[in-house]
């Protein structure tokens, strides 16, 4: 199999979230983009999407994962219907063992902006789903998924790099601590329920905040939070004459525009009578039009403004990140002898047809003189001959499969094999469809 994983996309750290949100798929729009991305990128082989607040990229499996990567730039630019160039620059590509890496790395949350915060597991096992549905997930990209999640498995027992309570939703209530001396005496809104504004909506609440109010396009989502946490759930359609009373606003919505602009906010500022409002604002795309920041006493954030306010909090984190990367590069050299493995795959096959035609063959010149022993006999025959044909064919694989691969080239050594054993002249002579349909109950006996 000449297959090989290829990424292509931007993150945090390659470009700023106005580029981000431009290039963003909401969840719904995953499965249906894979769709189209196959239908248009015909290098591409398996394919998954990964879009969340830091990063978009494309993890997929290609023959030439160059003419991929370039198919599937192509691909973003019109489906986003963003000029190529606009986003050039903030591009990263990788392919291989540097792919395969990244995606661990990914997993591991040590390519995050918070290294070692939990979501983004949840949110690369949601990548894998959504390419399932859509079909779109082969051999390779299946098993460089679970791989990827078995790292952060292993990363999060045999580390520290979870400890510690430093996530963008944390970063979120320690800015609006700095902003005002205390949130007791204050009214927080939380716009929109989901995963990362029910976080941020679970720390103020201990904080002992006055009046938290949550409004959500899911009324019914906003009012089992708001009851759980003693909070008031507020209707989407109808959340902006309350904006007069709220002292910190936490946007969390999914949208493809500003939700809020200045235009309808310099009256919210008015009948505050100009005492500070603090905005935070956590979406991508942003839910707050960033004009707003030049209001009077308005103070907004942005995702990438909690970024920065999270490195300053990051030391022991850092440290251990040291020790998963390598757990990192362990699983990686595991993920890569099994990718290797692929490419003897015919190989082994043949090898294993044509060691077990020989033992049948000369089996079957003996038949005569097998004949003449009684059937106790015949049977220990027949296991002697089968345990040598196991033996031998255990030491040939391990042999292939516990090569050096810095040394020895993978096609060169399943040739080598091949002309030894005679097999490149077996599945000449014989119908392939007998040998592709043999039989391998045989293999939990010899490897």
């Amino acid at each position: 199999m000449d297959q090989t994983l290829f990424i292509v996309g931007i993150n945090h750290r390659s470009a700023a979230v106005a580029l981000r949100e431009r290039l963003a798929f909401a969840d719904d729009e995953i499965v249906p983009a894979l769709d189209r991305l196959r239908e248009s990128c015909h290098a591409v082989a398996e394919a998954a999407l990964i879009s969340t607040c830091n990063r978009v990229e494309v993890v997929g499996v290609a023959a030439d994962a160059e003419r991929a990567t370039d198919e599937t730039l192509k691909f973003l630019a019109a489906d986003r219907k963003v000029e190529r160039a606009a986003f050039a620059d903030a591009i990263y590509s990788f392919a291989g063992r540097d792919a395969a890496r990244h995606l661990f790395r990914v997993g591991a949350s040590l390519d995050s902006m918070v290294v070692g915060e939990p979501q983004i597991l949840g949110q690369l096992k949601l990548a894998y789903a959504q390419a399932s549905e859509a079909r779109s997930v082969g051999l390779i990209l299946h098993r460089a998924f679970h791989k990827a999640f078995t790292v952060a498995k292993r990363v999060r027992k045999g580390t520290l790099i979870g400890h510690g309570s430093v996530s963008v939703s944390t970063a979120a209530v320690a800015l609006a601590g700095q902003i005002f001396d205390t949130l007791k005496d204050k009214t927080v809104m939380l716009m929109g329920a989901g995963k990362m504004a029910e976080l941020t909506a679970r720390q103020l609440s201990t904080l002992g905040i006055e009046s938290l109010l949550i409004t959500s396009r899911t009324f019914d989502r906003a009012v089992a939070l708001a009851r759980e946490l003693g909070g008031t759930a507020v209707p989407y359609d109808n959340y902006k004459p309350y904006l007069k009373m709220v002292d910190v606003l936490i946007g969390s919505v999914a949208s493809t525009k500003p939700v809020l602009g200045p235009d309808e906010f310099e009256s919210v500022v008015r009948e505050r009578r100009y005492r500070p409002m603090f905005l935070i604002d956590m979406g991508v795309p942003r839910n707050f039009d960033e004009r707003l920041n030049a209001l009077q006493n308005v103070y907004l954030y942005d995702i990438d403004d909690l970024g920065a306010l999270v490195q300053r909090s990051l030391g022991e984190r850092e440290r251990e990140a040291e020790k998963a990367e390598q757990i990192v590069e362990l699983e990686l050299e595991s993920f890569l002898k099994w990718l290797a493995g692929l490419d003897l795959t015919p190989t082994i096959k043949d090898i294993r047809y044509s060691v077990e035609r020989l033992r049948d063959d000369e089996m079957g010149r003996a038949r005569g003189w097998l004949a003449q022993l009684e059937p106790a006999e015949r049977e220990r025959v027949e296991l002697l001959t089968r345990g040598l044909t196991n033996k031998l064919l255990h030491r040939i694989l391990s042999g292939l499969k516990q090569r050096d691969d810095k040394t020895l080239d993978a096609a060169f050594t399943a040739e080598v094999a091949r002309r030894l054993l005679g097999a490149e002249f077996d599945a000449q002579d014989d119908d392939p469809d007998d040998a592709d349909n043999e039989n391998d109950d045989g293999d939990s006996g010899i490897e």
